[in-house]
This record gives structure tokens, C-alpha cells and sequence, in this order.
């Protein structure tokens, strides 16, 4: 007899009543009489569990007597069609053997618990309903990105985790050396010599992949990146990890017009994918967390997102009427609220928002021709504001020059040979995955969106 996954035994349904069935897993709950009793097993395969029937005739009350909560067993028996509600299969057991008891103390009983008190718990989490289906949806995200840049021609393009790069001062970073701390080796001048240090020079962990993510694009064509990034700052705030996974594309020969489209295409694509594969599970989050969650995703799915200059955004942002915290005004960087409002309530579509000032955008950014905005582009949400940001990569080598030479940055010479040798009008965007994974979710702290959250005073496991 093959062993099943509880998802193929729930699949298959009436079909496959009367077979013998396999199947193993963890008791989510016992309940019964002195004549039957009823356990939901769960294997993490799907959201649904399996009822599985024991028979008092054959099994006895110290058989069962271990079979609690947060136990493991192995299951064989016969599918029938179920007489409760509830389900439309279960399984009538015929032997039992129990894997793995779990003691009084087992954390996750049926009672419900919040969502402070699992974080604390984040080894057990993800054999809770909620965390299943948060793992799931980011697995399908996860290769929902892949699939579609793979169909789309784009190379998987891996960029270095230690770097001695800061992409465009994204912040402050985690620095990597095998120095003794105790007894640092020092310059004449008491600065640390790092001549001595493992790579010779300071390194770091990479805030983002993109400028070498850039070399790529500019030799294969199209890349995507997709991989660890690491943040040391000191963000205690729903949105904020220290380390997260990032998603890069850089794109040669796309000029900004063909990066709005592509974000907005991937964007509908990866939601649209969670929609079809993942429904039982954003369905269970819909209705015990989010009660617009799933009219949220379709709204994503079903709207042309708006293109909008800054200066418009603006515009339209001081006529509102409305009493934002933060004043709005040309030169400032927008906030979430700002952002909100031009999606929730003004378009009521999503936007992508383009040409805000050179001023509060990174220096690599191609500056247009009034000489005062650049051709960024911010995809903007409903609840969460900018989910992806991006541009055109300023490709002229004098203005970058200039550029770099303005802001004081050193070491860019790699970086400049690109715009040296054979240039290119070139784009990308970014994206945090778990910022997508937080709105597919509709969690409201991204600390639940990865298993073991990174974040001030948090390293656990």
C-alpha cells in the first residue's frame, strides 16, 4: 500500500472509497465517546485535515491514550464516505502506530493563540493552520517568480552575499571580517587595518544585489536575481526585517515604459498564481484574518494600474482636502499614507507613480531632461503603499560620473565600465518578498510571513 499525502487522500475524495489507505501525520485534535473516537490528522500538505475513525471494538483507551494534540501517528485503514459534516471522506483506521508522543506542555492546543505569542514559538509556528498556509503561499510566490521569468527568457543571475559595495547607501549594513575583536590590528592613525582582514579590505552583508545584478544585464540580456539581503537597521516596525529575500530583474535595452509594464505583468502574475494553486489557504486567511483579502488580490488581478508623474501625485495629494500626519509638497519623500490614499481612495486602482526628484532617489537613476526629476517608477498598493520600486539606470557615462562625483561615492569604477564599454539604455526593480508575501497574506506584521524573522535583539534558532 503507497503512503499518501492528506491533501491526494482529500483530492481523490469519493472516488477512491472502499480502498485501504496510508497515511501518516500530526494530531490537530481528539474528541469522541466511549464507543468512537475522532482525531483531525494533518501532514502540512494542505489545510484540511483528515478525520480519522477509531473504532473503541478495536482499539483500546490506553491504545489511544497517547494520540493528543501535537502527536504523531501512522494510519491505516479503509476511506468511506463521512456521515458527519464537515468532510466528505475519512478514514475508518484498522492499525495504529504511534510515532511520537506529545507531552501536557505541548504549546499549540486547540485553544487559539496570538500571533506575539507564536512568534515567540516560531520552531513549533508552522505546524499551526495559519502558519501552514503563510508557508505554502510563499513556497507557490516563491516559484510563481521563477516560472515566470523563466518563461519569459529571462537567467537566473546569482550576485555575491559578502560585498565590498554599498548599493546606493540602501543602508546601514552587517559588516563580515574574522578580525579578533578584542584586539583589533590598527593603522598609525588608530584606524582598524583591514589589509589584515580575510578579503584585505572592509566587507560587508549585501544590502542589494542590483549594481552587479546591472553587469549581468549588460552581457546575458535579461537577469533576475533572487536571494538573502540583510538591512542592520534598528526598524522595529510591522515592515521591517534585517534579513529578507529581494527580487532583482535588470533588463538591458528596456527603457522605463517596458520596466512599468514588466512589474506590472509579474506583479499580476504571481498573485494571480496563488489565486489558482493556493485558494484553500488564502481562503482560511481571508476568513479568520482578513475578511478583504481575497477581493483585494482580484482587485490587483483585475485593474489596469494607473501611471502617474510625482509631480501630479502630488498635485492631487494637496487639492485632496485631506489632513495627512506628514505635510505634502514637491521635494518630499512620499509615506505610506500618501501613497495609500492616491491607491484607496483617489484611483481606487493600484499606481505606478514615475519621475520624483533627484533629490530622494538613489544616483544611478537616468535623469531626464528638465534636470530635476529622474526616471524612478514606484508600484504602489492598497494597505501597504510601495511594493516595488525601480527605474532606468542612467547609462551616459559623464552624467554618472557626475553623479557619483556629487554624493562623494568611492570604489564605482567596476560599476562605470559598464556605461564605458558598448553602454546600453538599461531598467530593473526591486521587490521584498516578503512585503509581497505580507500582502498576498494580508498579515499584518511582516515577522509572520518568514519562519525565523531576523530583527533588533531577535536571533534566534
Amino acid at each position: 500500500m503507497k503512503m499518501k499525502t492528506v491533501k491526494d487522500i482529500l483530492k481523490e475524495g469519493k472516488e477512491n472509497v472502499g480502498n485501504s489507505v496510508d497515511v501518516k501525520g500530526w494530531v490537530r485534535t481528539r474528541r469522541g465517546n466511549k464507543n468512537v473516537q475522532f482525531v483531525a490528522l494533518n501532514d502540512g500538505s494542505t489545510i484540511n485535515n483528515l478525520q480519522i475513525v477509531f473504532d473503541l471494538n478495536k482499539f483500546s483507551e490506553d491504545d489511544l491514550k497517547p494520540v493528543t494534540t501535537g502527536s504523531s501517528i501512522h494510519v491505516t485503514g479503509k476511506l468511506v464516505e463521512s456521515q458527519g459534516a464537515g468532510q466528505s471522506v475519512e478514514v475508518l483506521a484498522e492499525t495504529l502506530e504511534l510515532y511520537g508522543t506529545a507531552a501536557a506542555d505541548y504549546p499549540l492546543q486547540k485553544k487559539g493563540h496570538s500571533m506575539e505569542f507564536l512568534r515567540e514559538k516560531a520552531h513549533l509556528r508552522p505546524r499551526t493552520n495559519t502558519f501552514g498556509a503563510i508557508l505554502r503561499i510563499r513556497h507557490a510566490l516563491a516559484f510563481a517568480v521563477h516560472k515566470f521569468f523563466n518563461d519569459k527568457g529571462f537567467f537566473y543571475f546569482h550576485t555575491p552575499l559578502i560585498t565590498a559595495s554599498d548599493c546606493e547607501g540602501a543602508g546601514a549594513q552587517f559588516q563580515v571580517t574574522t578580525l579578533p575583536l578584542e584586539d583589533l590590528p590598527k593603522n598609525e592613525d588608530g584606524s582598524v587595518d583591514y589589509s589584515k582582514d580575510f578579503f584585505g579590505k572592509m566587507a560587508s552583508l549585501t544590502v542589494s544585489g542590483q549594481l552587479e545584478g546591472e553587469l549581468g544585464a549588460t552581457a546575458i540580456g535579461r537577469i533576475y536575481t533572487f536571494g538573502p539581503t540583510f538591512r542592520a537597521e534598528n526598524s522595529n516596525t510591522p515592515r521591517h526585517l534585517s534579513e529578507f529575500w529581494m527580487i532583482e530583474p535588470e533588463m538591458a535595452f528596456y527603457e522605463i515604459e517596458d520596466n512599468m509594464d514588466l512589474a506590472e505583468e509579474f506583479i499580476k502574475y504571481c498573485v494571480n498564481y496563488v489565486l489558482e494553486h493556493c485558494y484553500d489557504d488564502i481562503k482560511f486567511l481571508n476568513d479568520h484574518f482578513d475578511k478583504d483579502l481575497i477581493d483585494r488580490l482580484k482587485f490587483v488581478v483585475d485593474n489596469d494600474f494607473v501611471r502617474l508623474s510625482y509631480s501630479d501625485g502630488v498635485k492631487i495629494l494637496e487639492e485632496s482636502g485631506k489632513k495627512f500626519e506628514f505635510p505634502v509638497y514637491w521635494g518630499v519623500d512620499l509615506a505610506s499614507e500618501h501613497e495609500r490614499y492616491l491607491v484607496e481612495e483617489h484611483f481606487k486602482k493600484p499606481v505606478i507613480l514615475t519621475d520624483y526628484p533627484k533629490e530622494i532617489k538613489a544616483f544611478y537613476m537616468k535623469l531626464n531632461d528638465d534636470g530635476k526629476t529622474v526616471r524612478a517608477m514606484d508600484v504602489l498598493f492598497p494597505k501597504i503603499g510601495e511594493i516595488i520600486g525601480g527605474s532606468q539606470r542612467e547609462e551616459n557615462y559623464d552624467k554618472l560620473v557626475s553623479r557619483i562625483e556629487e554624493l562623494g561615492l568611492e570604489g564605482m569604477d567596476w560599476y562605470l565600465d559598464t556605461r564605458k564599454y558598448g553602454t546600453v539604455p538599461h531598467s530593473g526593480f526591486g521587490l521584498g518578498f516578503e512585503r509581497l508575501v505580507q500582502f498576498v497574506t494580508g498579515m499584518q506584521n511582516i515577522r509572520d510571513v518568514i519562519p525565523f524573522p531576523r530583527y533588533p535583539k531577535a536571533c534566534e534558532y
